[in-house]
């Protein structure tokens, strides 16, 4: 007669794995908070969705090897990096020192990206990087008290402004406290193996399409330039599109992320271009007079002949160089528009404050937008 086996003891046996699952599950929640308070001083997003796919790649194959269904263990280990995810959050505002949070447009990898990490990397207290997709939310999220920071692209020394950060800074609440410049060099990157004149199509951000024209225009002149929302998760796209005739423009942080090979360098030249970001709040930081800045300002003025003319003769007149001028549509207000300007001085300086005054009767609103220490090309 075959042996039947002892409930009881398998019972026994089941209530020792499942003791062990759980101080599996203890260590691993104890390395989330570990990996949590690298990632603060690291300024490094919480949350790492290229991390988190290749993860379930690697437990669906183990799954697999050893005979268990691959969708159910997806199921359950989704839900164990939740818990991950939440206990780091949790570990996050527990903290006594609690985290600078910063948001900026686009992923891991992307320029804005890189700039977070040079500007706030190793900051006692550690920094909560967050990514969003543009600029708008960004702010959004500045306005809604979601995190402490913004930091935005504005201008490139070849593609010229970004209008999306224009726009987003018109929202009432925001404020320039900083702001930063990055030399940017592109790198056109595509799948393992792949040939440069295999490509047929080119993803990249529409500044860094323009940044790179003439390359493209000499090297792939009969490749199509598809547009995107950032360089990073641009990068992500070819990877996962697994398409050998897809390229895309994004940096070198990019290509190691994603496991890209790059296919080509200094696409702008050997010299490369820069990109000047903002570093937004919601109040202004305290600025010394005696330090070199630059004070922004929004404004409309009134819709009558000369007016802009006038304007800029005041700004002249009281020996104010004017860094920028740009304008934007102002929205539901056809043929209307908010012009920008960056002026150098400090907006509590006598040249500054008479500029501003002398402006008033010209505009029809005009608001601050910040006074921040002025930096220069490196």
């Amino acid at each position: 007669m075959t042996d039947v086996p002892d409930l009881q003891k398998l019972r026994v046996d089941i209530e020792k794995v499942d003791e062990d699952l759980l101080d599996a599950l203890r260590r691993r929640m104890d390395l989330a908070e570990d990996i949590a308070r690298a990632k603060l001083a690291a300024a490094s997003p919480i949350r790492d969705q290229r991390r988190e796919d290749l993860l379930l790649q690697r437990i669906r194959t183990a799954a697999m090897a050893r005979k268990l269904d691959p969708h159910e263990v997806e199921r359950l280990y989704r839900f164990i990096m939740e818990m991950s995810v939440a206990r780091q959050h949790a570990l996050v505002t527990s903290l006594p020192t609690t985290p600078l949070r910063v948001a900026y447009p686009g992923v891991e990898g992307s320029y804005s990206h890189q700039m977070a990490h040079k500007r706030y990397a190793g900051r006692p207290g550690g920094v909560l990087l967050s990514g969003f997709d543009t600029a708008r939310e960004v702010v959004d999220a500045l306005l809604r008290g979601e995190v402490d920071l913004g930091l935005l692209p504005i201008e490139n020394t070849t593609a010229g402004a970004m209008y999306e950060t224009y726009d987003a800074l018109a929202e009432e609440g925001v404020t320039i406290i900083a702001e930063l410049v990055d030399q940017v060099q592109h790198r056109l990157l595509g799948l393992p193996g792949t040939k440069l004149e295999s490509i047929r199509g080119v993803l990249s951000h529409p500044q860094a399409l323009m940044q790179c024209e003439t390359f493209l225009r000499e090297k792939l002149p009969g490749a199509r330039l598809l547009p995107e929302l950032d360089t990073g998760g641009v990068a992500q796209r070819v990877r996962e599109g697994n398409d050998p005739t897809v390229a895309a423009i994004a940096s070198d942080s990019a290509a190691q992320r994603f496991g890209l090979e790059i296919l080509a360098r200094e696409l702008q030249g050997a010299k490369g271009d820069f990109t000047r970001f903002l570093e937004v709040a919601r109040e202004a930081s305290p600025m010394p007079t005696d330090v070199p800045c630059k004070t922004s300002v929004m404004m409309v003025l009134e819709n009558k002949p000369g007016t802009l003319s006038k304007a800029l003769l005041m700004v002249a007149e009281r020996g104010v160089n004017l860094a920028r001028l740009e304008s934007r549509p102002l929205p539901g207000t056809p043929w209307a528009y908010r012009f920008f300007l960056d002026l150098e001085g400090h907006a509590a300086s006598a040249p500054i404050e008479a500029v501003l005054r002398d402006l008033q009767p010209y505009t029809t609103s005009m608001r601050l937008l910040g006074t921040y220490p002025d930096v220069k090309l490196p």
